[in-house]
């Protein structure tokens, strides 16, 4: 997901864009959503979050 796309979800969810980078904005958007700011942490195969909509590009 490119960081326009994503800066989209963010202004739906009421997140500031500002001048993050796409992993803060990933990571407000999973605090905003109640989950667990987990993205491009270094453990996405661990987490067992198969069906999260970031996996893709999460590392």
């Amino acid at each position: 997901m490119n960081v326009t796309e994503i800066k989209q979800i963010a202004k739906r969810h009421n997140v500031t864009v500002g001048r993050a980078t796409k992993r803060e904005l990933v990571r407000s958007i999973q605090c905003a959503e109640g989950n667990q700011q987990c993205f491009d942490n270094q453990i996405s195969e661990e987490c067992g979050q198969y069906s999260c909509v970031w996996r893709e590009d999460c590392d």
